[in-house]
């Protein structure tokens, strides 16, 4: 069978969303996405729409795509991501092995734009159990790296007490938890740039990939969102909760999910994250949300696994990425 393959186009994203809906269906692994947060994918300004996709059509329905963006930063190296799939009906047939093969020849050409002479990284993420995935990627040569955890915590059980460090408000220092407000979009970049300095495959945001990605897309909820603050109103910790519609579609859930959660170095080790994320939860719940999700990195520095478990999350999946050097 032939494939008409070309690059996506905004106008894609509606039969860009039934493709991965019924990848869903057969593959169960928690992720639905509308068209709108497909759009808003397409929006990223490091993504090259006509470089950076590839789709594989038969007649008028999409089987296959691939994407690759660049990041804002390449240090110490630039990690580019294919993320990717096939419809299920479609596996067996060398389309994966296409998308794999395209990513490999042309992520270094639109790195080499952003980033002349730094070394390059392909990056792909399988969830576990995925043996097709996974024989895939092991005959490109990629080899695992680093495992993550998906994580979720059902609202109608018990949510953990805040720590009793302080009688008033149970956080050290005088700190306080305030709601997130558009004035400290600036100050939530910094400290996540800061707290995040030394997680594996993090950059810093630049305020132009901020907004394209964490607080000027539609599933951004600002009302869901919180952070930890000084009497002098320095921020130390932030909590950023998206929210997806499809998800919500497809399992009668409405789930809450912390895209970032980060505490400066100097107050890390004092309970202010783990404060945040349990005022979070709470007020999860008095928003209607019945499910709080996340993802973490199964070898954080910073012992994030362990607070998310004692707050009450469980582990619904695991991922494991794969990379292959390129430069």
């Amino acid at each position: 069978m032939l494939f008409e393959w070309r690059a996506l186009t905004k106008n894609d994203v509606g039969t860009w969303a039934k493709l991965l809906a019924d990848v869903e269906r057969a593959d169960r692994v928690g992720e639905n996405y509308g068209a709108d947060d497909l759009a808003d994918d397409l929006d990223n300004p490091l993504l090259d729409l006509a470089e950076g996709t590839l789709a594989a059509w038969d007649g008028d329905r999409m089987v296959a795509f691939g994407l690759t963006a660049c990041r804002p930063a390449a240090d110490p190296v630039h990690q580019m991501n294919l993320w990717g799939a096939v419809h299920p009906d479609y596996r067996r047939r060398g389309l994966g092995g296409h998308l794999l093969d395209w990513a490999i020849r042309n992520t270094p050409v639109l790195h080499g734009r952003r980033f002349p002479g730094r070394p390059l990284e392909l990056l792909m993420s399988v969830f576990e159990g995925n043996e097709g995935a996974t024989a895939l990627v092991a005959r490109a040569g990629m080899t695992p790296v680093r495992w993550f955890y998906g994580m979720s915590h059902d609202l109608g059980s018990e949510i953990p007490a805040i720590p009793a460090t302080t009688p008033a408000t149970g956080l050290p220092g005088g700190l306080r938890i305030v709601p997130y407000r558009e004035d400290m979009e600036e100050a939530a970049r910094q400290v996540r740039n800061l707290s995040f300095a030394d997680h594996w495959g993090s950059v810093p945001h630049t305020p132009e990939s901020w907004k394209s990605s964490i607080v000027g897309v539609q599933a951004f909820r600002p009302e869901g969102s919180f952070l930890a603050q000084e009497e002098s109103g320095k921020i130390v910790a932030v909590l950023l909760t998206h929210y997806f519609e499809a998800d919500t579609e497809v399992t009668g859930v409405r789930e809450a999910w912390v895209q970032i959660i980060g505490t400066l170095r100097e107050w890390r080790g004092r309970g202010v994250a783990g404060a945040l994320l349990a005022h979070a939860l709470t007020e999860f719940r008095a928003q209607g949300y019945g499910k709080a999700g996340l993802g973490v990195d199964a070898a954080n520095p910073t012992g994030a696994l362990g607070l998310y478990t004692r707050a009450g999350f469980k582990v619904e999946h695991r991922t494991a990425t794969y990379m292959l050097p390129l430069g």
